[in-house]
């Protein structure tokens, strides 16, 4: 399993996930940015932030 806990890329955000894959935590994080923070796309600087804190569960 990979985790990823966004407040690690943005302080304050409490949300955690949780997935079986790489590509499924970054599609999870895609969606939650949408709907939480408010980015209609990822930058890619964004995803590499996302990728360096993924972590094995």
């Amino acid at each position: 399993m990979k985790t990823f806990a966004c407040g690690d890329v943005v302080p304050g955000c409490d949300a955690t996930f949780v997935c079986s894959s790489e590509d499924d935590v970054l599609a999870e994080v895609a969606r939650h940015a949408a709907r939480d923070h408010g980015l209609a796309s990822v930058p890619a600087e964004l995803v590499e932030q996302v990728r360096a804190r993924i972590v094995h569960a």
